[in-house]
């Protein structure tokens, strides 16, 4: 029989409130209260932080808190990753980030989903689906990355969008829901 965390890793229906999934996400909130709480003078600190955190993370990592995510293990960072301020990641499902890679604030990244019918969301039960974020892409303040979604490298997101959809690598994408407006030369 699976584990609650095996189901939540493969995309399954999963209970959030099993005790081990409760101990990770705790240990995580524990490392963000910290990282937080750190200054910019501190960066040795932060660095031991974010390697504690994230599943894997590479050079050059920087992060404007407030930063909030749930798990932090299922996270995984290229070189030369920037999150602005108040920044989201619920990450019960991967996420991976590549390389060269701008968050703007107020950027919200949910794996998380719940059932649509009513009462299978009555039970508590939720599921997620992982997102990947190619290398040299920048996503605008505000914009919303909805579980499952695959944004391609180079890529520019606009402010504010709600991207509900794949975004091909090159191309400028925009709005509610995202959208392509054109590609970059």
């Amino acid at each position: 029989m699976k584990s609650e965390k095996e189901k939540m890793l493969a995309g399954e229906l999963y209970s959030a409130l099993d005790a081990e999934l409760s101990s990770a996400r705790r240990q995580a909130r524990n490392l963000i209260k910290e990282l937080n709480d750190s200054h910019d003078d501190e960066q040795e600190r932060r660095t031991n932080i974010i390697s504690q955190l994230f599943g894997s993370a590479g050079k050059g990592i920087w992060i404007e808190p407030p930063f909030y995510c749930d798990y932090g293990s299922n996270i995984t960072l290229g070189d030369y990753v920037f999150f602005n301020f108040n920044c989201v990641i619920l990450d019960p499902a991967p996420v991976a980030i590549g390389n060269n890679v701008l968050f703007g604030p107020n950027v919200q990244i949910y794996t998380a989903t719940h059932p649509i019918p009513y009462l299978e969301r009555r039970s508590g039960l939720e599921s997620a689906n992982a997102i990947e974020i190619g290398s040299d892409v920048w996503i605008g303040g505000s914009a919303v990355i909805s579980p499952g979604v695959t944004i391609g490298s180079q890529s520019v997101i606009g402010a504010g969008s709600v991207v509900t959809k794949d975004i091909p690598a090159g191309v400028f994408a925009a709005g509610n829901p995202c959208r392509v407006i054109r590609e970059i030369e």
